[in-house]
């Protein structure tokens, strides 16, 4: 018996990886995070698998519920959204699997961010740019350690993917202005992947207005950073006048 953390993608049921989908397959049971899942990923389980939506769930219920399969003898699906190992809440659950003996494994999925640059049709790092992406959310009820406020990452002019943040959109463009300027780009992708995805590309003197005139308060990741305009210098890899150790110069 094992417990399968598994990154479901962002929400395009064919972003989850074909080993992830084995273990949701072969699994007895399945737990999986409520609306932030493509309702189409559980149609990968077993006819007979057991099915809990972990949004109404406690700690306490979810691990009770992966000790019942390892009596049971039955793999445990526990399906999170994106990659697990963004803001997943996946290590507390491991840790009370280490208490109790149960064996689990990590199972990685595409995150919303990479599903929200491919949207974009854009690279993240780009040369004389930025070569740097800063994953990271606004303090909220969640706090956020002194040394890593938007305000103190901003500084590095990095590329930044800011999740979890949309209703306080406001509050990001004010940090962020005074350091990256209003006319530095900026996008929101809601629903980066599924059917339903919208788009909104604009600068940081703008962004919030049109996300509130496009009534996104959800399911959206912000983007900011210069690479957004596309002005940029062409990568050296495959320059004819570059050398690397896949091809040498002759």
């Amino acid at each position: 018996m094992k417990v399968y953390f598994i990154g479901a993608g962002p929400g395009d049921p064919e972003l989850i990886t074909v080993k992830g989908k084995k273990a949701i397959e072969r699994s007895g049971y399945c737990i999986y995070a409520g609306s932030l899942i493509n309702p189409d990923i559980l149609k990968y389980c077993r006819m007979d698998s057991k099915k809990y939506n972990s949004a109404s769930m406690t700690l306490e219920e979810i691990i009770s519920v992966m000790e019942e399969a390892k009596v049971k003898n039955e793999d445990v699906a526990r399906v999170h959204t994106g990659d697990p190992s963004i803001y997943g809440a996946i290590q507390e659950q491991m840790t009370e699997l280490d208490k109790r003996g149960i064996d689990y494994e990590v199972i990685p999925g595409v995150s919303s961010f990479l599903a929200a640059a491919s949207a974009l049709k854009q690279e993240l790092t780009l040369p004389g740019v930025s070569q740097t992406v800063v994953i990271t959310r606004i303090e909220g009820k969640t706090p956020v350690p002194t040394t890593e406020k938007l305000e103190k990452l901003a500084e590095t002019k990095a590329t930044l993917c800011i999740f979890l943040s949309i209703k306080e959109i406001n509050k990001v463009v004010s940090v962020l202005k005074p350091i990256y300027g209003e006319s530095c780009p900026a996008a929101i992708v809601y629903k980066a992947s599924w059917k339903d995805e919208k788009v909104i590309i604009s600068n940081l003197a703008n962004i919030a207005d049109e996300a509130i005139h496009g009534h996104i308060e959800k399911t959206a990741i912000i983007l900011v950073g210069n690479v957004l305009s596309k002005n940029f210098e062409y990568s050296k890899l495959y320059d004819k006048h570059f050398s690397h150790a896949y091809r040498q110069e002759t």
